[in-house]
């Protein structure tokens, strides 16, 4: 398409009104329904829409009256002007009298300085210079698993095993000190990228046990004991994460009283570095009374008062 002000026959000083009343004037005459016959009509009838539809919008004006834009509404290109007014990618030939050759003397462009601009590269870079290397492909993305670990299992480091999104499984160690909430990485068991997998990422939730409970690295365990083994005392079995173990309670063992058993504990965080590797296990003393009531009055009776047990309250 041609100037738009030409087009619609007014000058680049024109106001909005003479622009519109120019448009009304030729759109009327060269309508299609009054030039069914005559094809050019519906060809200058386009160029006066389109030269109308730039001219009327204040700011697609205002762009192509400073060369930003060219009469279509598009950007103008870049090498404008460069090239003797003509573009070097519009498929013609050289200009006749040029020789196929462009030149780019002190009026012409530096295409180095154009090509860094739209394509990253830093000021004042030449052809030739050194480039942006590109970075390595991207992984794949990371796959979330939650996985239980039996209270023991924890305690002891046992392997565990998880079942991928693929049907397969993978392995991998617990670290000394494990908790819940804690992640395990597994490289490579993530989805797949150009890079290579991502990985595998697993949060740990440790179970509980029907009669230990974790207080840091030491396990406690409330251990019930007879009327008879506390008065008298005894070796009694105690369980154990590894294997039940004998524990030699003392004669007048009182309830409440806690015993300790080393190295019977969850792994410490320092593993083989730490000191002792493992924690202990606690066990409370718990004396349950006897069932037979007849025989528990009997030997209550046979004992004599204790006006002191409970002055340690004050009482």
């Amino acid at each position: 398409m041609a100037d738009p002000y030409s087009i619609l026959g007014v000058s680049k000083g024109a106001d909005e009104k003479a622009i519109k009343s120019a448009y009304r004037k030729l759109a009327k005459e060269l309508h299609p329904d009054k030039n069914k016959d005559n094809p050019k009509a519906s060809e200058r009838f386009s160029d006066v829409t389109r030269a109308y539809d730039l001219l009327s919008d204040a700011q697609k004006r205002g762009q192509y009256d400073r060369g930003e834009i060219d009469e279509n509404g598009q950007p103008r290109s870049p090498f404008g002007g460069g090239f003797g007014g003509g573009s070097p990618f519009s498929g013609g030939g050289p200009r006749p009298g040029q020789g196929g050759n462009f030149e780019f003397g002190a009026g012409g462009i530096d295409l180095g300085d154009i090509f860094d601009g739209l394509f990253g590269g830093g000021a004042g870079a030449r052809p030739g210079g050194p480039r942006p290397q590109p970075g390595p492909p991207p992984k794949g993305a990371n796959i979330a698993y939650d996985h239980l670990v039996s209270f023991t299992d924890a305690a002891k480091l046992e392997p565990q095993r998880i079942t991928l999104r693929d049907g397969k499984t993978a392995e991998f160690k617990l670290p000394a000190g494990a908790i819940s909430g804690q992640q395990i990485r597994i490289p490579g068991k993530g989805a797949a990228g150009p890079g290579g997998n991502g990985d595998a990422m697993v949060t740990l939730k440790i179970g509980k046990h029907p009669f230990y409970e974790r207080d840091g690295d030491n396990i406690r365990l409330e251990l019930p004991i007879s009327l008879k083994e506390a008065i008298k005392g005894a070796k009694v079995k105690v369980p154990t994460i590894d294997g039940a173990v004998m524990l030699s309670v003392p004669a007048g063992a009182q309830s409440g009283t806690t015993m300790r058993i080393k190295g019977r504990g969850f792994a410490k965080k320092g593993g083989a570095n730490s000191p002792d590797g493992r924690g202990d296990q606690l066990v409370t003393l718990h004396i349950r009374l006897p069932a037979d009531m007849a025989a528990l009055a009997a030997l209550a009776e046979a004992l004599p008062d204790d006006p002191n047990i409970r002055s340690d309250l004050g009482l």
